[in-house]
């Protein structure tokens, strides 16, 4: 799924340093990191099973749970969720707790005290009271499983978890709808950007803002919204806006509020080889281990379903139940809205203003309790829009704005119901009605049966009385105030189109002039455009979706090439490179030879893929580095961090955007024009390209620049930096940050196909490892296969389990 989200958790070692760590830390000479690894075969007795349970895994470690009842299949579904991703499951409960710093110290408090003010406690709660009392049951009875794990191996733990020396509490029902909604609040691009927006405007003034908030490339700037801050004095006004930076910026670094993307899509059965209909699903988060994904297949006497979980949420979130495969992508809804509210001291307290009147801030007190430190108590102030992000600074807060978060509510919300349903659906048309119900996330689901394919938009969108949301509201007038949500009825949705295919890549789905306020943060459209020219071109197989999944071709470079050539650009740009000294000049007229001649494919060994990425980091540098500047600077971050969330200012920029005020380079006495930009764009692409691979521009070649690295938090390095081709353009992402680095950032995570027209449909990869246990051996496992296209296929007839499971099984066995 695409999204925002969870996935290279805190301390990650390798395993030698890790039981150093541990040693030194416990003072005791026996700890063994194979202690940590359950069993995968004998008898285990567990108490809290009513009959014998079996649990195969295949090669790669993804578990088959056999049972003869559905309780006992969600009790081992917790056990093995603990067994394999304990340190990822607590680490992402604290996190969504704002409690990190008791595991990790003070250097996470300023994360907890922006996750304590969004307080999706509140919102988990609201969401597991409203579930219906058969779906709390199954979450009670995962949580005896999860404890079931905890009770056995609390002296037992993986490496990264004992060396932090923190003791996981018991699991509770209510902890996988806290999981559930960190899911959620990870899919809003937009809430970081309009922070972003606000650390842009301590340095451009606002008028400026909306050139680098473009929405889409036919889209006009949203100037309306850089309108609505007009005339209020932003910098240096807003207490602990850095601070909310950089816990954005630890958040990004756990994986929760980064960059996430994602592609899925259906064949309808006439553009199928099989006349039968196919399924392909990917998720693309940042590159870490584990990843956030772990597969899993139940088998039950009324239930089976094979896919892609979380551990942390016990359901099957994609994947396949033997009659209707399900997928999802970030729908990048904007229903988050940041609301600047006008603050004043009041004795004691704080009041803010509605309408000309002062209204007292209401106060929510919290503890953190700070590992080696004396507890800290602070408050939370709210006012109607939500709670203030920027609380922590309290006393500064009277003298500067308050920051409010403004979030739906999830009160009469059946969301968990609903997932639990779709993994049930026996029929597209069933998925669909399912999917409808599904409001407390917002996502692109697409569904497929033999037969028919579908799309649906889930989600609660706001109404805006004025405005869109992009960037943030004066809180003290009215007009920009939420009225109701969206009608579901409005949500998007799509049924066997006669297009015979449906595709989602995080782009724009909705035309202009749509009955409802979906988003303005979509993602570039070449992930969505390339589905459509491949989805399109022939009939289709397992093999052809492999090979989309794998693609690496960009249809930005074909843009490029139409901007270079249009006519009011050709002979201007021709100018500016004679304009150039002439060592400039060649190098310029050689990297625009290479860009004309390149045909778009980013594989690792091609030398025009490498002059053609260098030219795009060297142009955003020329087109912005002057105002937003230097690269140490906050100003410049903030651009880069929002060019990785949504469709980029400098995507923007390269393909229009003639009259923007930033193709002028303010540190000269001239006015620069855009052709003159590029040309220096061109030359410098090539001075960059020989410092970073050396003066033979043949030997150049993309995968020199470009590199997987597999690290943990703590930036170890658990598996070599190797040559990546692709980058955030290709259906087969790798995207790097643009004005920073080519590392590899986000990738696919996981990915999936089912093709009906085969006996048994459903095939699967991880992209690191089952297993979050730095001592187990399906840790990194997982990425060969991922590197190689290698897929494993996981049956749905029992017939067929020998071979994809073996005959190996650990049985769990009632306990007394």
């Amino acid at each position: 799924m695409a999204s925002p989200a969870l996935t290279s958790f805190l301390p990650r070692f390798g395993v030698a340093a890790a039981v150093a760590s541990v040693l030194s830390l416990t003072g005791c000479q026996t700890w063994n990191a194979q202690d940590s690894l359950p069993p995968t075969s004998g008898v285990q007795p567990l108490k809290g099973l009513a009959q014998n349970v079996s649990v195969r895994r295949n090669a790669m470690g993804m578990p088959l749970i056999e049972s003869n009842t559905f309780h006992d299949a969600l009790f081992t579904l917790g056990y093995v969720h603990a067994s394999d991703r304990i340190s990822q499951m607590v680490t992402m409960r604290l996190l969504a707790q704002g409690r990190l710093s008791e595991m990790s110290g003070a250097e996470m408090l300023d994360a907890d005290r922006y996750m304590r003010a969004v307080n999706l406690k509140k919102s988990a709660d609201e969401l597991y009271k409203a579930s219906s009392p058969r779906l709390q049951r199954f979450f009670e009875v995962y949580a005896r499983g999860v404890n079931a794990y905890l009770f056995r191996y609390r002296d037992k733990l993986p490496s990264d978890l004992a060396a932090t020396g923190y003791k996981p509490e018991y699991w509770k029902p209510e902890d996988s709808a806290l999981i559930f909604c960190l899911l959620n609040f990870s899919q809003s691009a937009n809430l970081p950007q309009e922070i972003a927006s606000l650390v842009m405007a301590q340095t451009v003034t606002t008028d400026k803002l909306a050139w680098l908030s473009p929405s889409y490339p036919d889209e006009k700037l949203p100037l309306a919204e850089a309108e609505k801050l007009k005339g209020v004095k932003l910098n240096g006004t807003i207490p602990g806006l850095s601070e909310l930076s950089k816990a954005g910026e630890q958040l990004s670094a756990l994986n929760l509020l980064g960059a996430t993307a994602s592609n899925n899509w259906a064949i309808a059965p006439q553009r199928s080889r099989s006349g039968k209909s196919l399924l392909a699903s990917d998720s693309q988060f940042p590159i870490g281990v584990p990843s956030l994904w772990s597969y899993v297949q139940i088998r039950a006497p009324k239930y089976q379903a094979a896919g892609v979980s979380i551990a942390g949420i016990p359901m099957v979130l994609a994947g396949f139940n033997g009659k209707v495969a399900w997928s999802m992508t970030a729908v990048m809804g904007d229903n988050q809205d940041l609301f600047l509210e006008k603050l004043k001291r009041q004795g004691n307290g704080l009041a803010y203003e509605v309408a000309g009147k002062w209204q007292p801030a209401t106060v929510r007190n919290e503890t953190y309790f700070v590992k080696g430190q004396r507890p800290i108590r602070e408050v939370v102030y709210e006012t109607r829009h939500g709670p203030l992000l920027n609380s922590a600074q309290g006393s500064a807060l009277g003298n500067g704005f308050g920051l409010a978060l403004q979030m739906p509510n999830f009160t009469d919300d059946k969301s968990l119901d609903a997932f639990f349903d779709l993994s049930r659906a026996q029929s597209a048309e069933k998925a669909s009605d399912a999917s409808r119900e599904i409001r407390a996330i917002a996502l692109n689901m697409v569904f497929a049966d033999a037969s028919h394919i579908g799309w649906q938009v889930t989600g609660r969108f706001p109404n805006r009385r004025e405005g869109e949301g992009l960037l943030p509201s004066p809180g003290w007038e009215g007009r920009y105030d939420w009225d109701g949500y969206a009608d579901p009825m409005l949500h998007p949705y799509d049924q066997d189109p006669a297009q015979g295919w449906i595709g989602t890549a995080n782009q724009r789905v909705i035309p202009h002039g749509y009955g409802m306020q979906l988003s303005n943060s979509w993602a570039a459209p070449e992930r969505g455009e390339r589905i459509a020219e491949l989805a399109g071109a022939s009939k289709h197989d397992s093999r052809s979706m492999i090979a989309m999944q794998y693609d690496q071709t960009t249809l930005f470079a074909a843009k490029l090439k139409k901007m270079f050539e249009a006519p009011g650009m050709s002979q201007p740009l021709k100018q500016a490179i004679n304009a150039l000294p002439a060592a400039e000049a060649d190098k310029a007229r050689e990297a625009f030879s290479r860009l004309m001649a390149f045909d778009g494919k980013l594989s690792p060994t091609s030398t025009d893929a490498a002059i053609y990425e260098l030219f795009l980091q060297e142009s955003m540098k020329q087109i912005f580095l002057d105002e937003l500047g230097p690269e140490s600077s906050p100003t410049w971050k903030a651009f880069v961090a929002n060019g990785k969330l949504s469709y980029s200012a400098q995507a923007d920029h390269l393909l229009g955007r003639e009259d923007s005020p930033f193709w002028d380079d303010i540190r000269t006495p001239q006015k620069e024009d855009k052709p003159t930009i590029l040309a220096r764009s061109l030359a410098a692409a090539i001075t960059a390209g020989e410092s970073q691979m050396g003066a033979d521009h043949k030997a150049w070649q993309w995968g020199k620049l470009h590199h997987y690295e597999w690290k943990n938090t703590r930036g170890q390095t658990v598996r070599s930096a190797l040559s990546a081709g692709g980058d955030h353009s290709t259906l087969n992402a790798a995207a790097y940050t643009w004005g920073q680095d080519f590392n590899v950032t986000l990738v696919p995570t996981m990915r999936f196909i089912v093709d009906f027209g085969q006996a048994e449909p459903l095939m699967g990869q991880n992209g690191t490892g089952q297993s979050g246990n730095p001592a187990s051996p399906n840790y990194i496992d997982s990425i060969d296969p991922w590197l190689k296209g290698q897929y494993m296929s996981l049956p749905m007839q029992p017939q067929n389990f020998d071979k994809a499971y073996g005959k190996t099984r650990l049985t769990l066995v009632p306990g007394k």
